[in-house]
């Protein structure tokens, strides 16, 4: 069975040359099932609208993988608890500060670091330059959030803007199996 990867980006989209839309060309090139929606009014997101849209698009897709970026890290802690899923992987590349100030994104702040991430293997990748998130802040909700985390040295927002028109180490890690099976296996 070919997996179902759901990838959600952050303010402004994530279109070519964004590492999200690279990543989406080759997950499919590899037989993945793959839904890289656009939220409504991605330039001036509203809260709701996103909200509503993520748990649609995880009732009909029904993903095993989720890849987020940026906004769609704080939205996937808002909407965890609430889901009944169970992922294999979660992916959260440059989450934003608790308490960000950008004008656009404020009905998404503050936010909880949730308990239950609600995925079997979770990876977060930080950068040690990154405009909306330092490298302290990043290690602190790595250590609320009991994950691993990658961290990328300069990477800026780890975005097209900051030179990730293709982050090959998200794809390998979302191919990459479980190394540790049993025999029988």
């Amino acid at each position: 069975m070919n997996k179902r990867v759901l990838i959600l980006h952050g303010l402004n989209g994530s279109d070519y040359p964004h590492w999200q839309a690279h990543l989406a060309a080759d997950l499919i090139k590899e037989n993945y099932i793959v839904s890289f929606p656009a939220f409504p009014s991605r330039d001036n997101p509203n809260f709701i609208e996103w909200k509503k849209t993520l748990k649609k698009e995880i009732e009909h897709f029904n993903p095993q993988i989720v890849v987020c970026h940026s906004l769609a890290n704080i939205l996937w802690f808002h909407v965890c608890d609430e889901l009944n899923i169970q992922l294999d992987k979660l992916m959260l590349v440059a989450p934003v500060r608790k308490d960000c100030n950008v004008e656009q994104i404020k009905e998404f702040f503050p936010y909880k670091a949730p308990k239950n991430l609600k995925s079997k293997e979770v990876i977060m990748a930080a950068s040690t330059n990154d405009p909306y998130m330092s490298i302290e802040e990043a290690v602190e909700l790595q250590q609320e959030l009991n994950i691993g985390m990658k961290i990328m040295e300069n990477a800026g927002h780890i975005n097209a803007d900051s030179g990730f028109g293709k982050l090959d180490c998200a794809l390998d890690w979302i191919k990459r199996e479980e190394e540790c099976k049993g025999e029988n296996n």
